[in-house]
Order: structure tokens, then sequence, then C-alpha cells
């Protein structure tokens, strides 16, 4: 049987990540997250996909981040 494909309208949405904490003296697991995620120092902003895996990097490091979801379209 072939696998189920997404429909064509749903778009991916996305979150814009800013890093509003420093790592330093944090555990080495969340320095790791942060690096993971794309996070390099303090104030940097990334845009990530919505995805079930980033959701969990976030909930890790939540103390560290803030958090937007972007409207459809912007970047």
């Amino acid at each position: 049987m072939p696998a189920k494909k997404k429909a064509a309208s749903q778009k991916t949405s996305q979150l814009r990540i800013k890093q509003v904490r420093s790592g330093n003296g944090r555990p080495a697991l969340h320095r790791a997250t942060l690096r993971a995620l794309g996070l390099k120092h303090h104030q940097d902003e990334v845009i990530q996909p919505d995805n079930p895996a980033i959701r969990g990097m976030i909930f890790q490091v939540q103390h560290l981040v803030k958090v937007d979801e972007l409207a459809e379209g912007k970047a």
C-alpha cells in the first residue's frame, strides 16, 4: 500500500525562537540543545519549522528562550 501523503493545502508553520537568557552555567545538555536549535549566543534569533522535535527541544530550554509563531508566508 502506498504511504499517505500530506495534503498540498497543509502548510508547515514556523517558529521564531529567540534566546533571552545565557546558557552559561547551565547543564551541558541545555547548552547542547541551544546549539541544536541554531542559537549560538545570547539574543540570537532563528526560525525553525514547527514540529514535535523542535517543540521538545524548546520545552527543555523554555526558561532560556522566547518563542513566537509566525503567520503563514512570513519569515
